[in-house]
C-alpha cells in the first residue's frame, strides 16, 4: 500500500533529504567526472571506486522510495511525497535547491502543473 504523507510528514522529512540531497549531488558529480576521464583514455579511472559510488547512489535513492518517496529524477534531484490536498490526491513536490517542501501538482499534471502551497 503507497504512503500518503501529510505536510507536516513531508517537511520532518525535509532534514534527511537534504542530507541525502548533498550527498548525491557529490556522487553525481564524481561520476560525471570519472564518466569523463574514462571516455578520455589519458587518464585512468579506479573502477572500483566508480561502482561503489554507483552502488552508494542507488543506495540513497532506494533510501528515500523505501520510506514512501518517489525519487523522480537525480539530476536535478527531483522527489514527490504522495500526499491530499483540498480532497484530491497530490504530490507534494521538492526540486534541488529548494529550501522547503512549498509545491504541489496533481498527479495527472506533472512538474509543469506545479502550484505554490498556500499554507
Amino acid at each position: 500500500m503507497r504512503r500518503l504523507f501529510t505536510l507536516d510528514e513531508a517537511r520532518a522529512e525535509l532534514p534527511r533529504l537534504l542530507s541525502v540531497a548533498e550527498e548525491v549531488i557529490a556522487l553525481r558529480a564524481d561520476l560525471v567526472d570519472a564518466t569523463a576521464r574514462l571516455r578520455d583514455d589519458s587518464e585512468s579511472v579506479n573502477l572500483a571506486d566508480m561502482k561503489g559510488a554507483e552502488a552508494r547512489l542507488a543506495e540513497l535513492l532506494d533510501g528515500l522510495t523505501a520510506s514512501g518517496i518517489q525519487v523522480k529524477g537525480y539530476a536535478p534531484l527531483l522527489v514527490d511525497f504522495p500526499s491530499l490536498h483540498d480532497g484530491r490526491e497530490v504530490l507534494l513536490c521538492w526540486l534541488e535547491g529548494e529550501t522547503g517542501i512549498d509545491w504541489y501538482h496533481l498527479v495527472e499534471f506533472g512538474f509543469a502543473g506545479r502550484r505554490r502551497l498556500d499554507v
